[in-house]
């Protein structure tokens, strides 16, 4: 009896430690939060590469995987011999990426730099050909012909003031700004380098690594909810999979689509608006936009009537892969409605940028089905099961059981 009570104030003693050892960190937390931020971005910028070379092999290995048992069938290797067909997987894998980006650089690079070229060589005759027009307009408007001289007449000191006083600071910062993003650049390529690399190891020991990571989980997790992340983690995998590889391929099509019709079209530059059309397709809903803007405009300059005729290509161009081709890659793979891919892309892509953007659906995706199922297991906790049976047959009465309720809101 008297053990069980030394246990007792044992038991209580240790959670009151506990506790102010917690409160004090969060205290220190609080306070400290710069520095403690400053040094978080310390190690991210050390791990840099890892997190390249985690990406680089997330995107490989179900390359790698098909190659492996592909070379397992031809070579018909045993159990003791699997390390030749995965270190072989492994090469090939990489190979075949590096190739296969060294030939699209090979082929768009000298396509994008003629049409660079193409369109600094109009630029000046257009600036030109509207000077002159805005000449002839003003002879034929003595009206216009006052306003433009006041106008320049103001114009013109504030010009010659500028260049005088401003011009220098202003090409020191621009100076500073080449140097700086060019060290930029470097530190990528380095990044980049690195993290090929490493990217080598991480596919090496995959499942080594997902071994000591479900080791890890259900040791320290009660089994039920080590069985719930894991089909979650699952989940996750197979949604930024599924979605990432799909809007890659979907975005190559729309790509050489483009280009095969611009091209058609008597387009110069049709390699460079091909290729932002392309890349730009790959951020959801708002892709399409962004890259047609500042393509046409680049053709406005280059032609207006190639422009006109290349916004109304990419109109049809995008209801085509909206309504057919997009369907048919990526289906419904994320299981979020139209409301919930516009509200993750703002979302991430105002806290991420670009890679928000285009991680935000499969990343919202995965939070929306962890809200769901801790939602659907309060319920059936709470005696109201039958909100959920409600629910489907109200908003999604052609869902069948099996989906488990993954629908989308």
């Amino acid at each position: 009896m008297k053990d069980q009570e030394n246990r007792k104030y044992i038991k209580l003693g240790i959670t009151g430690v506990a506790v102010i050892v917690i409160s004090l960190l969060c205290f220190f937390l609080l306070f400290r939060l710069k520095d403690v931020l400053a040094k978080m971005q310390v190690v991210v910028r050390i791990l840099t590469p890892f997190l390249y070379g985690a990406v680089i092999a997330y995107i490989l290995a179900p390359i790698c995987n098909r190659m492996e048992r592909a070379l397992i069938r031809l070579l018909k290797l045993k159990p003791g011999k699997k390390g030749i067909a995965e270190a072989l997987s492994i090469a090939l894998s990489l190979v075949l990426a590096l190739v296969l980006i060294w030939i699209l650089v090979m082929l768009v690079f000298p396509q994008v730099w003629s049409s660079i070229m193409g369109i600094a060589n109009v630029v000046p005759g257009q600036l030109a050909a509207a000077n002159e027009g805005l000449h002839d307009l003003l002879q034929s408007q003595p009206q216009l012909q006052v306003y433009w001289d006041e106008f320049s007449g103001r114009l013109i000191p504030e010009v010659t003031g500028w260049l005088k006083t401003g011009l220098l600071p202003t090409v020191g910062t621009m100076v500073e700004q080449v140097g700086s993003q060019l060290a930029v650049f470097v530190g990528i390529v380095n990044n980049l380098f690195l993290g090929i690399l490493i990217s080598i190891y991480f596919l090496a020991s995959r499942r080594q690594f997902a071994a000591q990571s479900r080791m890890l989980l259900h040791g320290v997790v009660p089994n039920r909810w080590a069985d719930v992340i894991e089909e979650e983690v699952r989940y996750a995998d197979k949604m930024f999979n599924g979605f990432l590889m799909g809007k890659l391929l979907d975005s190559a099509i729309i790509g050489l689509l483009c280009f095969a019709g611009t091209t058609l079209m008597g387009i110069q530059s049709a390699a460079l608006v091909s290729v932002i059309v392309g890349v730009t397709n790959i951020i959801p809903f708002f892709g399409p936009f962004i890259g047609a803007i500042p393509s046409a405009l680049l053709l406005l300059l280059e032609n207006p009537l190639h422009c006109v005729y290349f916004v109304i290509y990419v109109v049809i161009l995008q209801q085509l892969d909206g309504n057919v081709i997009g369907p048919k890659i990526l289906g419904n793979s994320t299981g979020l409605s139209s409301f919930w891919v516009l509200f993750s892309i703002l979302l991430f892509g105002g806290l991420w940028g670009i890679v928000g953007m285009i991680v935000g659906v499969p990343l919202f995706a995965v939070i929306y089905d962890i809200v769901r199922r801790l939602t659907y297991l309060g319920l059936n906790r709470n005696g109201r099961g039958q909100m959920i049976q409600e629910y489907n047959s109200a908003f999604h009465p052609e869902q069948p059981e099996k989906k488990k309720g993954r629908s989308k809101t």
